[in-house]
């Protein structure tokens, strides 16, 4: 574990947003950003800067997020990669904050903080790679010795005929597809054809996947604290509203909507869609087991989040990873920490201190229990 040292002074910290690739995931870069910089918003501590990338790769360094800086950053013709590798070598940042959810900006550009020598919080480039392809996700878990349900991946060109599919029901969802677009669960064997070309919108490969009876549905998320005196910790379990007749898959609108105003909103974060499971259930200790053998399995650094299906006999499944953490208020491993005591800067300090060894968080109290 890294060695970490009082602070010299503030630390730059570049917060990269946007995408290159999706004007959507763009907006909900910015969302769980903006919550961020002000979330994290620390005068001794930090010196903030921003780097917003657009359609094309183009890089612009807005003053902060709010959608009217935003959108006069973007006004400008942008700087080509060269240039705003440039720009940041100028600026000294100490530290980068990935807020990016396509897939470049998951694996490529984080790639390319490593080439350049940056630290970040979060996530290696290859792990991230991993947790985005669903197939691959509950492959190494399976190995890792984690339940998932029985499962096949299918390509777009091959006949559906010719795959030996799971028995119905079964969910039909896309391999590396995010926020459940293009799933569907199918109980008809007149609806899996259609379901798979709707997947397939999203993607070449699509898993066909077994569906648990309900059950519950929960996320555990999994943080490491041991850079700053605490431990490798499982949060408080976050149970999702789902019904084995009203609602027996979460689908997109349960976790992302625009307001009237047109901004991107958050769904999943109220008490009608989701809730802190009690310490004292009985389902807690066996997701928790499952949980850090995931974060095992696929090589996490400083947080991992993984989806379960819980059959009604209380057996876990795991469903897929969500390994990035926007530290916004409103993220999950964020609330669920909150849930635990961490504080949200905390938290943030901890990831902090392992990679770049400059200690924010020197009273341990808060991180550790």
């Amino acid at each position: 574990m890294t060695e970490v040292a009082s602070p010299p002074r503030r630390l730059r910290v570049l917060h990269l947003t946007g995408s290159p690739t999706s004007e959507l995931l763009a907006d909900v870069s910015r969302l769980y950003a903006a919550d961020c910089l002000a979330a994290t918003a620390d005068p001794e501590r930090y010196e903030p800067y921003v780097a917003y990338v657009s359609a094309g790769g183009r890089w612009h360094f807005p003053p902060g997020l709010a959608p009217d800086q935003v959108e006069a950053a973007l006004a400008g013709p942008g700087l080509s990669t060269a240039a705003a590798l440039q720009h940041l070598e100028h600026l000294s940042i100490d530290l980068v904050v990935p807020q990016m959810f396509c897939l470049p900006g998951m694996t490529d550009y984080r790639a390319l903080l490593d080439v350049l020598g940056l630290p970040y919080v979060g996530n290696r480039p290859d792990v991230m790679a991993i947790g985005a392809d669903k197939a691959r996700a509950r492959a190494l878990v399976a190995a890792g010795g984690v339940r998932v349900p029985e499962g096949v991946v299918v390509r777009t060109d091959d006949p559906v005929d010719g795959v030996d599919l799971p028995s119905l029901p079964v969910v039909v969802k896309p391999v590396d597809a995010d926020n459940s677009v293009g799933v569907t669960l199918v109980r008809e064997v007149a609806d899996l054809a259609p379901a798979i070309a709707a997947a397939a919108e999203h993607g070449d490969r699509v898993l066909v996947e077994r569906y648990v009876e309900l059950g519950r549905e929960v996320r555990c998320g999994v943080v490491d604290l041991r850079s700053t005196g605490g431990d490798l910790r499982v949060l408080p379990l976050e149970e999702y509203a789902v019904h084995p007749d009203t609602k027996p898959i979460r689908g997109y609108d349960d976790k992302l909507a625009r307001g009237e105003d047109g901004e991107l909103g958050l769904v999943a974060k109220d008490a009608d869609h989701a809730w802190i499971v009690p310490d004292d259930d009985p389902v807690v200790p066996v997701v928790a087991e499952a949980a850090l053998a995931a974060y095992d399995a696929l090589g996490c650094r400083h947080y991992g989040l993984f989806d379960f299906r819980i059959d009604p006999d209380g057996t876990p499944y795991f469903l897929e990873a969500g390994l990035y953490c926007s530290y916004a208020t409103g993220s999950v491993v964020v609330v669920m920490a909150r849930a635990a005591g961490i504080d949200l800067p905390d938290l943030f300090a901890t990831a902090v201190a392992d990679v770049t060894g400059v200690d924010l968080a020197p009273d341990p109290a808060t991180t550790r229990r």
